[in-house]
């Protein structure tokens, strides 16, 4: 019989490109030649990091339309996940609501960025109900489906939960959500920044004649970009940034359509990401987060944030330092905190020290000793 590997990772779908991802690619390099189950791998819309890696998938990698939208296989996580088995000593399954429920011949490390938003935050998660028509069409699609599947996910997700030996999140709101959620006390590893500032750069066309801000997000409702555009609007002689991909992108691009000053960029290489970070006069970030991890990667190029004042953002933002807070996502509030962004007089040094006590090293060893301790 073949000896089990000693450590597998598990994440619940590798088809875009986030924070989460970027943390699984980190625990990789923890653990080399750890191979990572999930359930879809969509390697065009995901990072690069992954196509070094031992990927293996689920049946439903088969099917094209969930690897280019993991949301059209709601229905069928669930019963395909609790019938993936992981064969290794120790597995750390990466987690927003899947890889918590794969099997594991040895022990299981659950690391939570955050409980199924689809599942304890509805109306966060499918947007606020306005929008054309399609949209709140597509909306009232979603809550009706969650409502008829809502209730079995949630039992599910209980059992799954309950089946880890030691839980690790990535912030103190998570700590909260999985305390109320599961009755589990995990402790806080925040993830490090893992855009690193060393490396190739590519320019971006359209911006390389004056200041502008940047917004890094999943494109979608509760993220607030729309707030951003409207902000930044009101500030003559600024430009904003928008990187990433999502639903609400061709709401965004309608939005921003007659404006030249606003730049709805899509998913970008590293090397445009990391010319955008260097040369950006900041960062902008209007969404309740789990955890802050754009304004880590913003600092590690010596740039500061400005951002609502909640959530994970509490732990990754030391006013002053490597940034500020406004306090609610509207437009005024959001104008006025990029209007003081701009004008403040930053230490770069300080905005990087800063990043640097969130460093990959220190992470990487937490989490060794972590797999250690359970083995």
């Amino acid at each position: 019989m073949t000896a089990a590997t000693p450590v597998a990772l598990a994440h619940d779908y590798v088809t875009q490109r986030g924070g989460a991802e970027r943390v699984v690619a980190i625990m990789a390099e923890a653990f080399p030649g750890a191979p990572l189950y999930t359930t879809l791998y969509e390697p065009s819309a995901t990072f690069a990091d992954f196509e070094s890696l031992d990927i293996r998938t689920s049946v439903l990698d088969k099917v094209p339309a969930f690897r280019h939208d993991h949301r059209r296989a709601l229905p069928f996580y669930a019963p395909v996940v609790s019938r993936m088995t992981v064969d290794a000593d120790v597995v750390v399954a990466s987690s927003s609501g899947w890889a918590h429920g794969m099997a594991c011949t040895g022990r299981k490390i659950v690391y939570c960025h955050a409980p199924a938003r689809w599942l304890y935050q509805e109306e966060r998660y499918v947007g606020p109900a306005e929008g054309s028509l399609s949209d709140r069409l597509r909306r009232r699609a979603s809550l009706a489906a969650l409502a008829v599947l809502g209730p079995a996910l949630r039992s599910w997700d209980h059992r799954q939960a309950a089946t880890a030996d030691r839980y690790l999140v990535n912030s103190s709101v998570i700590r909260r959500a999985v305390a109320d959620t599961y009755g589990i006390d995990a402790e806080v590893l925040a993830p490090p920044p893992a855009m690193s500032p060393d490396g190739p750069e590519t320019p971006v066309a359209g911006l390389t004649g004056g200041p502008f801000v940047l917004c890094v997000a999943r494109l979608l409702p509760y993220k607030n970009v729309d707030v951003v555009i409207s902000a930044v609007q009101r500030i003559d002689g600024l430009s904003l940034a928008v990187v990433g991909r999502g639903p609400d992108e061709e709401r965004l691009r309608e939005l921003a359509a007659a404006d030249p000053t606003i730049h709805i960029l899509g998913g970008v290489s590293e090397e445009e990401l990391r010319w955008l970070y260097g040369h950006a006069a900041g960062l902008v970030a209007a969404s309740y987060e789990d955890f802050g991890l754009t304004p880590l990667e913003a600092a590690s190029f010596g740039k500061p944030t400005a951002a609502l004042h909640g959530g994970g953002y509490l732990d990754t933002i030391a006013p002053g330092v490597n940034g500020l807070f406004f306090s609610e996502p509207v437009p005024s509030q959001v104008s006025e905190g990029v209007g003081r962004l701009v004008d403040t007089d930053w230490d770069e040094a300080a905005i990087r020290a800063h990043a640097e006590s969130f460093g990959k090293a220190r992470f990487c060893d937490r989490l060794r000793d972590v797999v250690a301790d359970v083995s």
